[in-house]
């Protein structure tokens, strides 16, 4: 799923809220609690697309496995989730018990005191660090304190055509896994009298993905001591690399719009797509002859790719026995039947499923997926980072598009970046 930033409360999220029974599979949560309904767990998700399903049979699946709870799953548009989850926290009655929360999202609402410790939680339930990925256990940890129990790591990962491999000569069964192997593979890939490219460069989204990738694995950080550094060597030095690309080595064209490359590669003109495990669908339904690889090690460092999670949080106000009950309950059931949700392309994030489970090893784009969940690196613990690396995307767009020299670029998205946090 792409990230949303966190917004203000306006009033379309009133209007969300308004519309939420609309979209749920229930009554509103103020229903429950004017009813005193004690087992009935209302469940937010911003699973709007083709993942929604696949939460929907979980939710179902646990309802008819007992009959002491009751899941009540909410479906909020991603477009207005986190508008109507600040809603929620800002004193509506209609508050989830449960909700799916980004990685990127939770320092936001720890530091505002919002999201309930779930120290507690984790022990009664018998749930235990050790059944996940570290990294996806350490992202909801926060001074000490566990917030959220992880559902998933997404990454970047790479996507291939395999006719356009064949047609170029190359092994359609081994994508590049450095950044010689890389440009070395699209360039033979590249004829621009047929308009086909090794590598198409978006120059707006999934670079909030791409970019910090090659950064990561130049060794950088996006903030160092408190402070915005994406004018470091290692920035400079990503952002230079992906201007090269389109103007020195010209496997890409210039100039591409939003969802550019995701065009050119459904009509075979792209051969090679970094996007997130939730393109599996549509590049299905298109028929597209395609493999799946992690990210190549294009920076100079280390191998590292960006990513983010959906998790489960519950909000500090939820108080009730019976309820965290069900939730405990719900949430030791989800962890081990997740490979309903690995069919939507992702990769769960309990061992019981990646490491263990069978028919998990035996599908084709969720182990690829699970691989990278070693060296996933998440957006830095910082509040509001949204809205602090919105002028790196900004800048990074105007340097892709010949606008601005790289190192200008970043200079002044780190000045930006500063005011912001100031």
């Amino acid at each position: 799923m792409k990230k949303k930033k966190l917004l203000g409360v306006v009033l379309s999220a009133a209007l969300a809220i308004s519309s939420l029974a609309a979209c749920s599979s229930g009554d509103s949560a103020s229903g429950d609690e004017a009813n005193g309904d004690s087992k009935k767990i209302t469940f937010w998700t911003p699973f709007s697309g083709a993942d929604g399903p696949r939460m929907k049979n979980i939710v179902k699946n646990y309802n008819e496995s007992q009959d002491e709870y009751q899941v009540d799953m909410q479906i909020v548009p991603q477009s207005d989730y986190y508008k109507t989850v600040d809603v929620s926290f800002s004193g509506q009655k209609n508050a989830p018990d449960l909700m799916i929360m980004h990685t990127d999202q939770l320092t936001n609402y720890v530091d505002k005191n919002l999201l309930k410790d779930l120290g507690e939680t984790v022990a009664e339930a018998g749930i235990k660090p050790e059944e996940y990925s570290e990294t996806a256990w350490k992202a909801g940890s926060i001074d000490g304190k566990q917030y959220s129990i992880p559902l998933d790591i997404h990454p970047l990962i790479m996507y291939y055509n395999k006719d356009l491999f064949k047609e170029a000569g190359l092994d359609p069964e081994k994508a590049p896994t450095n950044r010689e192997e890389f440009l070395d593979y699209t360039k033979k890939l590249t004829d621009e009298s047929k308009g086909q490219y090794g590598y198409v460069v978006p120059t707006l989204w999934p670079n909030q993905f791409i970019y910090p990738t090659i950064f990561f694995q130049n060794g950088g950080e996006l903030i160092a001591d408190g402070k915005p550094n994406y004018n470091s060597p290692a920035g400079v030095e990503a952002l230079q690399f992906m201007t090269d690309l389109i103007h020195k080595y010209k496997v890409s064209p210039q100039n591409v719009q939003q969802d550019g490359e995701v065009t050119l590669f459904l009509q075979g003109k792209n051969a090679i797509q970094f996007n997130g495990p939730w393109m599996m669908e549509q590049w299905d339904k298109a028929g597209i002859n395609y493999g799946v690889a992690e990210v190549p090690q294009l920076g100079t460092e280390q191998q590292a790719v960006y990513a983010n999670g959906h998790n489960f949080v519950i909000p500090a106000s939820v108080d009730n026995k019976d309820k965290l009950a069900g939730i405990n309950d719900f949430l030791k059931f989800t962890a081990e039947n997740a490979m309903e949700w690995a069919k939507s392309g992702q990769a769960p994030a309990s061992k019981a499923i990646y490491e263990e489970n069978e028919e998990f090893q035996k599908m084709v784009q969720q182990p690829i997926v699970a691989k990278s969940f070693e060296y996933a690196k998440f957006a830095p613990r910082v509040a509001n980072w949204g809205q602090v690396s919105e002028p790196l995307w900004a800048e990074v767009n105007l340097a892709l598009l010949g606008k601005k020299d790289p190192k200008q670029a970043l200079d002044d998205a780190t000045k930006k970046a500063e005011q912001i946090m100031k």
